[in-house]
């Protein structure tokens, strides 16, 4: 994986977690027979490519929204209310060729 493009694909997406799931998803979208979104893609391996997709902004994507969440209370032990949690799901990648 080319540590320069990895550097400019994380300014662009701004946070590392939902950059591997972002390159991951598109490595099996490629992997599946998915055609990459640029002419000129040499000898690069499907990250490689992945990633140049970000950085020329040649697909996009969309983080959820958090989610508050309670966990159930157990009668048992009391009727202390549930503890409260958030939860997103993962990024959906956008493509050219879905959008």
């Amino acid at each position: 994986m080319n540590a320069e493009l990895l550097q400019k694909a994380l300014e662009k997406v701004g946070s590392p977690h939902i950059l591997i799931n972002i390159v991951s998803r598109r490595v099996r979208q490629l992997n599946a027979g998915g055609r990459p979104l640029m002419r000129d893609t040499g000898t690069l391996g499907m990250a490689d490519i992945a990633l140049r997709e970000i950085v020329e902004e040649k697909m996009g994507w969309v983080v959820p929204e958090l989610e508050e969440v309670t966990r159930p209370v157990n009668r048992k032990r009391g009727s202390k209310p549930g503890a409260r949690l958030l939860r997103t799901g993962a990024p959906q990648v956008i493509t050219a060729a879905a959008a």
